[in-house]
């Protein structure tokens, strides 16, 4: 007698370590707004993958321009230029910059996680080369890397990936739990409080800010419209802060 065939939820619980946590919820396919599970109940799609996919599943054109890369050319790395991405580069920084120059310019990457860790080290990069250094305690001592301006400002509330930076710039208890000790030069205050952000701004060690405009892990929480780096009020100009957003 063959054995039985195992269901999805099966194969996830024998082979798939439990890193999230699911709804019960076995999905097929889905076209448009909507989408079906493995019974061919139908379902509206409010989630979209979590923003991912945003314009609806199955999109012709989507299809139609990832077959036609695919029947080209699938892959090369970062070793070599390859035009689609310098023209994808060009049409997003003319989307989302300024015209004056200098313009923007794009880095690409796989994940939020990954956006976010290149944001750190841009903010160190930015403390250690460009920015001055934050004051020496005492007379003679010398300046290590801690001296200069680190620290990056986020907010109570926030989520920012599941790396190990990710988790100690994320402003949420939860999610450091069990891996400490935390990645250190990051620190949190009250989202919507201007007041406790100017001055988190102007400490001597801060480099920078990471701010959603929109927190959406712990529900959905919008920024007020005066609550910004710029609109906490004015950053000295002797420690010009990066605003990363």
């Amino acid at each position: 007698m063959p054995m039985p065939t195992p269901t999805t939820r099966e194969l996830y619980d024998q082979y798939v370590i439990p890193t999230y946590a699911r709804f019960d919820l076995r999905l097929a396919r889905g076209r448009g707004t909507e989408v079906w599970d493995e019974d061919g109940k139908r379902y509206l799609d409010f989630g979209a993958g979590i923003a991912v996919t945003s314009i609806g599943h199955a999109h012709p054109r989507v299809i139609a321009a990832m077959q036609q890369q695919i029947a080209t050319l699938v892959h090369t790395s970062n070793l070599y230029y390859t035009r689609p991405q310098a023209l994808l580069a060009e049409r997003l920084v003319r989307l989302t910059c300024t015209p004056a120059p200098p313009r923007g310019k794009v880095f690409f990457c796989n994940s939020g996680a990954e956006a976010n860790e290149a944001l750190y080290k841009l903010a160190r990069k930015f403390g250690n080369d460009g920015a001055p250094p934050a004051p020496k305690h005492n007379v003679g001592e010398t300046v290590g890397v801690n001296s200069y301006r680190h620290e990056i400002v986020t907010m109570i509330g926030s989520f920012h990936g599941r790396t190990l930076a990710g988790i100690a710039a994320t402003g949420q208890e939860k999610v450091k739990k069990g891996f400490e000790p935390p990645v250190q030069g990051f620190s949190h205050v009250p989202f919507n409080d201007g007041p406790a952000l100017l001055a988190a701004v102007q400490e001597p060690g801060t480099v920078a800010v990471l701010l959603e405009p929109i927190q959406g892990e712990i529900g959905v929480n919008p920024a007020t419209a005066d609550f910004s780096p710029n609109g906490a009020g004015p950053v000295r100009p002797s420690r010009p802060a990066a605003h990363v957003r």
